[in-house]
């Protein structure tokens, strides 16, 4: 089986990588799985999967089958909660809602699910997950104290906190559907700030957007709401190349 983890990191050598986010609740497995070629045509390294509400072990499940028969890329479990889990996906981003106001979100949902997690022996990528407004409907579910759009240095404590506390990524989100992505002056003054690889979501939809997150020094660009409504293989491939910085 794939060491997720290696692989991101070679590729992460290579330049900034794409991922796509697809969330099980919106579309039925083959469809995902038929997004997920598209995906990869487009030049995506691996396949997210999650949602804020609706994903089931059963859906969740399904879905990182179709992924891995018909893309072939690793999948990559986005949870929402510590009753999703399927032994069907390739690894789990194990992650910490560091700004949430609920105890829940921050090591308690955590705490429930990890001993199922081993037991499955799912690869763990431990995460550090902060959202920044507006936040959307996972700032919501998941009690946020979103981070203000001028609110760097707030940003910059929350990604070293993250380092010493050991995790292996950052990952800073404006939301599925947000109006607008992180400021790229964000994305600069985080990645300055810490040795670990910088992951960046929401609200990226256009290359202007994807190429700004990539030049303020984002290791991961991610699109989710994107890729689920782009229907032009072309235009998506102009969103990856753009994050990815490829010609």
């Amino acid at each position: 089986m794939m060491n997720v983890g290696q692989y991101l990191s070679d590729r992460m050598k290579e330049g900034t990588i794409h991922m796509a986010l697809l969330d099980p609740d919106k579309q039925r497995p083959e469809d995902a799985g038929k997004l997920a070629t598209a995906a990869k045509r487009a030049g995506s390294d691996a396949i997210m999967i999650g949602g804020s509400t609706g994903v089931t072990s059963e859906n969740l499940g399904a879905t990182a089958r179709a992924i891995r028969e018909m893309s072939g890329l690793p999948s990559i479990h986005f949870p929402g909660g510590p009753n999703e889990l399927s032994a069907e996906v390739d690894s789990i981003f194990f992650m910490s809602l560091v700004n949430s106001t609920d105890p829940l979100w921050i090591f308690k949902s955590q705490a429930y699910a990890a001993p199922f997690v081993r037991k499955l022996g799912i690869e763990t990528l431990s995460m550090g997950y902060i959202i920044v407004e507006p936040g959307m409907k996972v700032g919501e579910v998941g009690k946020a104290d979103p981070i203000k759009r001028n609110e760097v240095d707030k940003a910059v404590g929350y990604a070293i906190a993250c380092e010493m506390y050991g995790m292996k990524y950052v990952y800073l989100e404006a939301g599925s559907g947000a109006d607008k992505p992180v400021p790229p002056e964000m994305i600069r003054a985080v990645k300055d700030s810490i040795s670990i690889p910088l992951i960046v979501g929401g609200g990226i939809r256009t290359p202007e957007a994807a190429k700004a997150a990539r030049e303020a020094g984002a290791d991961a660009i991610v699109t989710g709401t994107f890729i689920e409504e782009c229907s032009d293989i072309e235009r998506l491939k102009n969103v990856v190349d753009a994050a990815r910085g490829r010609p």
